[in-house]
Parts: C-alpha cells; structure tokens; sequence
C-alpha cells in the first residue's frame, strides 16, 4: 500500500513508515506540492495512492467524485512527526483492512 502525504504532513514521514507503508512518497518529490487538491486527488487515484492528509478538503473530493483514491484523515492537532508516524502504525492493520475491504473512502485517524 502506497501513501501519498500531503504538503500539511512533513516528508520525515515516510521513514518512520516506509517498512509498513513501502513505496510511499511526499508530494514535494513529485513536484505536486503547488498543485490544487484535485490534481493531487487525481494523480493519487491514477497511480495507486492513498492520500494521507490533516485537510478536510481531500474528504470534500472524496464523498463528491467517489474513491478511490481512499483517504487517511490525520486528526492528530499540531503534532510531531514521531507522534503522527506512531499513529499511522498504530493504525496500520485497521487501515489496510478498511482499504482492502474498500467499502469506504475516508479513514478518520484520531490521535
């Protein structure tokens, strides 16, 4: 499963999740970090992305255009990397079984 975290989320976070989340990405290395929310939405769903997000706004997209792509909500407040990392895999089985189960396009992760 690829994450693909949004420019309110630090790019330190895929080392704290890459062994559980291989293949996940920032996206500032895809030079999308000046992009609307749609592209970033668009390119997320056309490669295989989950958007991991502190914004509501990739929820808004979501429950219009449908998903995939799925989106990880992080409602972890002003918190460090390490703390929004320790969540995500805290949450990590929780999160595959919703997006495997794809019944549902947005995961609110309240830390």
């Amino acid at each position: 499963m690829k994450l693909l975290f949004d420019q309110n989320l630090s790019y330190r976070l895929i080392q704290k999740v890459i062994e559980e989340f291989p293949q996940s990405i920032h996206i500032a290395a895809l030079h999308l970090d000046t992009a609307s929310d749609f592209d970033v939405w668009k390119y997320a769903k056309e490669n295989g992305y989950v958007i991991v997000s502190k914004d509501s706004d990739f929820n808004e997209l979501t429950t219009y255009h449908g998903f995939p792509p799925h989106i990880i909500w992080l409602r972890t407040g002003n918190s460090s990397v390490e703390k929004n990392g320790e969540t995500l895999l805290k949450h990590a089985v929780r999160i595959k079984a919703i997006i495997k189960a794809n019944e549902i396009g947005i995961i609110e992760i309240i830390g």
